[in-house]
């Protein structure tokens, strides 16, 4: 198997080298700039499978950064700071991040999110034309179809595309602002509007007793989707703050 693509957006020239060593070293291809401006055309150029961005780099930021490249590509994003801020984490899964860390950290922590991020992009990159297997459910992505054991469930429009963009989204935390953006189109704000269709839609998938089993809401950030997958935990060597966000 190819080693991952890895584009390090970092500064700090040790920081840089540090990362460049210690991932390389754990099998990644690793690319690294150390601005803004040249993350944007490098997600371009070298076609990364993971994008690991701080946010404190000159010039564009790495939350702006994040924006602008959600416009265009579904690369996965862990966004690196030394911010711990509730806020800013907050904006960085808004903007489109998959996951965010905050310095100080352990290289082995941030391999194991890289590995997890990498592997629910697999899972969902698949999704466009696949047949997704959830229990007892077959969904049929391009068909638009869902059937529990055989027979067809009807889903709206809506429910649908809600339910495609979990799929496409597994273990990852989905704003609401997300949802209204991807499913609804610009212009939408109601939380209460993603709240009554995902109660709709989780009426038909989920039957276990005792809670949810696929859509997990988090109360007053979104929901998450899980079809089973859990990310691997290790811990190695930390990797210091050097103070900047």
């Amino acid at each position: 198997m190819t080693d991952p693509r890895i584009l390090v957006v970092e500064d700090d020239v040790t920081m840089q080298r540090l990362l460049n060593a210690q991932l390389s070293a754990r099998g990644f291809q690793v690319t690294t700039v150390d601005n803004g401006l040249d993350a944007i055309t490098a997600v371009a150029d070298f076609e990364p499978q993971l994008l690991l961005l701080d946010i404190g780099i000159p010039g564009i930021g790495g939350l702006e950064v994040c924006r602008q490249i959600r416009e265009w590509s579904p690369v996965p994003i862990i966004l690196v700071s030394a911010l711990d801020a509730p806020q800013t984490k907050a904006s960085a899964l808004e903007l489109g991040a998959d996951d965010y860390i905050t310095k100080p950290f352990y290289i082995g922590e941030l391999v194991a999110r890289m590995r997890a991020v990498l592997r629910r992009s697999s899972v969902s990159g698949n999704v466009k034309q696949a047949v997704v297997q959830l229990g007892d459910m077959t969904v049929d992505v391009m068909r638009r179809e869902l059937h529990r054991d055989g027979s067809a469930v009807h889903l709206t429009k809506t429910e649908f595309d809600l339910l495609r963009e979990f799929l496409g989204s597994s273990d990852r935390v989905l704003t609401y602002q997300h949802l209204l953006d991807t499913v609804w189109g610009s212009g939408y704000d109601d939380p209460r509007l993603v709240h009554v269709h995902v109660c709709n839609l989780r009426r038909k998938l989920e039957t276990r007793v005792g809670g949810p089993r696929y859509i997990v809401a988090l109360p007053g950030i979104g929901y998450r989707f899980t079809m089973g997958c859990e990310p691997e935990v290790a811990f190695a060597g930390g990797i210091g703050n050097n103070g900047k966000g």
